[in-house]
Protein backbone atom coordinates (compact mmCIF):
# COMPACT_ATOMS: atom_id res chain seq x y z
CA UNK A 1 0.00 0.00 0.00
CA UNK A 2 2.76 2.53 1.01
CA UNK A 3 4.54 2.02 -2.45
CA UNK A 4 1.29 2.64 -4.23
CA UNK A 5 0.72 5.98 -2.50
CA UNK A 6 4.54 6.67 -3.62
CA UNK A 7 6.73 5.64 -0.77
CA UNK A 8 10.01 4.71 -1.53
CA UNK A 9 10.81 3.15 1.86
CA UNK A 10 9.06 1.84 4.76
CA UNK A 11 9.84 0.80 8.09
CA UNK A 12 9.90 -2.70 10.54
CA UNK A 13 9.98 -2.16 14.51
CA UNK A 14 13.10 -4.20 15.84
CA UNK A 15 11.24 -5.72 18.03
CA UNK A 16 9.24 -7.55 15.33
CA UNK A 17 9.68 -11.08 15.08
CA UNK A 18 12.89 -12.44 13.06
CA UNK A 19 10.66 -13.87 10.30
CA UNK A 20 8.53 -10.75 9.95
CA UNK A 21 11.37 -8.62 9.70
CA UNK A 22 12.57 -11.15 6.78
CA UNK A 23 9.64 -10.79 4.99
CA UNK A 24 9.16 -6.84 5.16
CA UNK A 25 13.41 -6.97 4.02
CA UNK A 26 12.89 -8.94 1.54
CA UNK A 27 9.35 -7.24 -0.01
CA UNK A 28 10.78 -4.01 -0.12
CA UNK A 29 13.72 -5.67 -2.06
CA UNK A 30 11.36 -6.89 -4.54
CA UNK A 31 9.31 -3.62 -4.65
CA UNK A 32 12.55 -1.43 -4.99
CA UNK A 33 11.94 0.10 -1.81
CA UNK A 34 14.68 1.09 0.89
CA UNK A 35 13.86 -0.99 4.05
CA UNK A 36 14.40 0.38 7.39
CA UNK A 37 14.51 -1.07 10.96
CA UNK A 38 13.97 1.22 13.62
CA UNK A 39 15.54 -0.13 16.84
CA UNK A 40 13.58 2.12 18.93
CA UNK A 41 13.32 0.23 22.99
CA UNK A 42 16.04 -2.71 21.45
CA UNK A 43 18.52 -3.49 23.94
CA UNK A 44 21.52 -4.36 21.46
CA UNK A 45 20.91 -4.39 18.18
CA UNK A 46 22.83 -7.27 17.26
CA UNK A 47 20.70 -9.66 19.09
CA UNK A 48 17.51 -7.98 16.30
CA UNK A 49 20.41 -7.67 13.38
CA UNK A 50 22.42 -11.36 13.77
CA UNK A 51 19.36 -13.53 12.68
CA UNK A 52 18.21 -11.88 9.87
CA UNK A 53 18.59 -13.79 6.58
CA UNK A 54 19.70 -9.85 5.18
CA UNK A 55 20.23 -6.76 7.22
CA UNK A 56 18.21 -3.92 6.18
CA UNK A 57 18.96 -0.87 3.87
CA UNK A 58 18.52 1.51 6.86
CA UNK A 59 19.15 0.62 10.34
CA UNK A 60 17.81 3.43 12.72
CA UNK A 61 19.23 4.12 16.13
CA UNK A 62 16.16 5.51 18.09
CA UNK A 63 15.81 7.17 21.51
CA UNK A 64 11.88 7.30 22.27
CA UNK A 65 10.31 10.33 23.07
CA UNK A 66 9.87 9.41 26.91
CA UNK A 67 13.44 9.10 27.19
CA UNK A 68 14.56 12.39 25.83
CA UNK A 69 14.59 13.78 29.26
CA UNK A 70 15.69 11.29 31.22
CA UNK A 71 19.23 11.60 32.89
CA UNK A 72 21.37 9.22 31.82
CA UNK A 73 19.11 8.52 28.42
CA UNK A 74 21.69 8.62 25.00
CA UNK A 75 21.50 7.90 21.79
CA UNK A 76 24.30 4.86 21.99
CA UNK A 77 26.63 5.85 19.44
CA UNK A 78 28.94 2.91 20.54
CA UNK A 79 26.49 0.84 18.88
CA UNK A 80 27.10 2.66 15.53
CA UNK A 81 31.00 1.60 15.16
CA UNK A 82 29.89 -2.26 16.09
CA UNK A 83 27.07 -2.49 13.80
CA UNK A 84 28.70 -0.64 10.79
CA UNK A 85 31.64 -3.17 11.03
CA UNK A 86 29.24 -5.58 10.50
CA UNK A 87 27.18 -4.61 8.36
CA UNK A 88 26.80 -2.51 4.84
CA UNK A 89 23.84 -0.63 5.74
CA UNK A 90 23.59 3.08 6.29
CA UNK A 91 22.97 4.13 10.26
CA UNK A 92 20.42 6.83 10.95
CA UNK A 93 19.76 8.71 14.53
CA UNK A 94 16.87 10.09 15.65
CA UNK A 95 14.92 10.69 19.12
CA UNK A 96 15.56 14.42 20.25
CA UNK A 97 17.85 15.32 17.71
CA UNK A 98 18.90 19.12 17.80
CA UNK A 99 21.92 20.56 16.64
CA UNK A 100 24.62 19.55 19.13
CA UNK A 101 23.12 16.02 19.21
CA UNK A 102 23.30 16.35 14.97
CA UNK A 103 27.00 16.46 15.37
CA UNK A 104 27.64 14.31 17.90
CA UNK A 105 25.37 11.61 15.39
CA UNK A 106 27.69 12.74 12.07
CA UNK A 107 30.89 12.57 14.73
CA UNK A 108 29.90 9.28 15.70
CA UNK A 109 29.29 7.67 11.78
CA UNK A 110 25.77 7.91 11.60
CA UNK A 111 24.52 8.60 8.04
CA UNK A 112 21.78 9.66 8.75
CA UNK A 113 19.97 12.59 11.07
CA UNK A 114 16.06 12.77 11.72
CA UNK A 115 15.45 16.12 13.02
CA UNK A 116 13.26 16.88 15.72
CA UNK A 117 10.54 19.81 15.30
CA UNK A 118 8.80 20.01 18.65
CA UNK A 119 6.67 22.95 20.39
CA UNK A 120 8.21 25.53 22.43
CA UNK A 121 6.04 24.16 25.40
CA UNK A 122 6.36 20.34 24.80
CA UNK A 123 9.53 20.10 26.74
CA UNK A 124 10.88 17.60 24.10
CA UNK A 125 14.66 18.43 22.90
CA UNK A 126 14.83 19.45 19.61
CA UNK A 127 14.23 22.62 17.32
CA UNK A 128 11.55 24.68 18.62
CA UNK A 129 9.21 25.95 16.26
CA UNK A 130 9.22 29.41 17.16
CA UNK A 131 12.67 29.34 16.37
CA UNK A 132 14.46 30.29 12.89
CA UNK A 133 13.74 27.00 11.37
CA UNK A 134 15.07 27.85 7.95
CA UNK A 135 18.55 29.06 9.34
CA UNK A 136 18.87 25.95 11.81
CA UNK A 137 18.14 23.91 8.81
CA UNK A 138 21.10 25.82 7.34
CA UNK A 139 23.12 24.77 9.84
CA UNK A 140 21.89 21.10 10.24
CA UNK A 141 23.31 20.78 6.17
CA UNK A 142 26.88 22.38 7.44
CA UNK A 143 26.99 20.38 10.27
CA UNK A 144 25.82 16.97 8.44
CA UNK A 145 27.70 17.83 5.01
Amino acid sequence: MVRRAGATAATVLGSAPTETIDMFIERCEQLNMLSMIDLLGVGDPLDILRPLNKAPDIIVIHRGRDEENTRGKMIRYRQVNRIRSKYDSLISAAGGVDLREARSSIFNGANIVVANIVRPDDGWTGIKTTENITEISRKFLETIS
